[in-house]
């Protein structure tokens, strides 16, 4: 794509892998492991709640400390180069930031903030990883292996003694401001993405099977509008059948490999 002065870029958890966050999905494009929690379930059930929120207190130590990686680092040098229109990720790690990206789109949010479902009032993720610690100290000093986006994997325990506090402001039930299958990305999210891409050259997926309709539409979308589209991913993608050119093989290696200086 050196020919390509204006990208769009789309990423995904192949991303940020190598920042030991795994990913859900195999190189078919298949489930790895369980769904991840759905909308409903978590808003209407209060075990469902408990159950999230712990495992999460657990997933977050590590999550949290998780840093951006040699493929952050080389799309933030193509976009300090002025080749990229803007970079949209599925990602909600905030490592294309931490690596010193400035046009991103948080697709499905980010899970270092937390808002009321309620009031919406929205906060950073710290202080309420602290008030959940606090009012469930047996669980904070647990271990298990992690899972993707902060997960934990804590099984065949009794979440029904885990207290999830309300929103301190209005009584809300608080959440993760991500979002969760079965919510909709938010419109505005959508709507700077499609203006972007209408105004860029061609589109690049690093790291993404696209097997979720909010990035795959974007592929969708490019071919419609005579876009080339190439991707930098692990197996197979849902766009296969689009791509221009595919490089199956890890985003990091290859991406500082191809854009030492962009």
């Amino acid at each position: 794509m050196t020919e390509h002065r204006r990208i769009f870029v789309l990423t995904g958890a192949g991303c940020s892998t190598e920042s030991g966050i795994p990913d859900y999905r195999d190189i078919d494009g298949s489930w790895k492991r369980q769904r991840p929690i759905e909308y409903r379930p978590f808003m209407t059930d209060p075990l469902t709640r408990a159950r999230y929120w712990a495992r999460s207190l657990v997933g977050w130590r590590s999550f949290g400390r998780a840093a951006a990686n040699a493929t952050h680092h080389a799309l933030t040098r193509l976009e300090r180069a002025g080749r990229t229109s803007l970079l949209v990720t599925q990602n909600v790690d905030g490592l294309h930031q931490a690596a010193g990206s400035r046009q991103v789109i948080d697709l499905h949010g980010r899970l270092d903030r937390v808002i009321c479902m309620a009031c919406r009032h929205s906060s950073r993720r710290g202080p309420w990883q602290q008030h959940l610690e606090s009012l469930n100290g047996s669980w904070s000093t647990m271990d298990a292996p992690v899972a993707p986006d902060g997960d934990a994997d804590l099984e065949a325990l009794d979440f029904s003694g885990f207290v999830v506090p309300d929103c301190p402001r209005c009584g809300g039930i608080v959440k993760p401001d991500v979002v969760f299958f079965g919510e909709s990305v938010p419109s505005w999210r959508h709507t700077q993405a499609m203006g972007a891409l209408a105004e860029s050259d061609a589109m690049l997926v690093v790291g993404s099977s696209l097997m979720v309709h909010s990035g795959y539409r974007y592929a969708l979308a490019a071919a419609r509008l005579d876009k080339p589209v190439a991707a930098v991913n692990l197996g197979r993608t849902r766009a296969d059948h689009l791509l221009a050119l595919k490089i199956e093989a890890a985003a990091g290696t290859t991406l500082a490999a191809a854009l030492p200086d962009a």
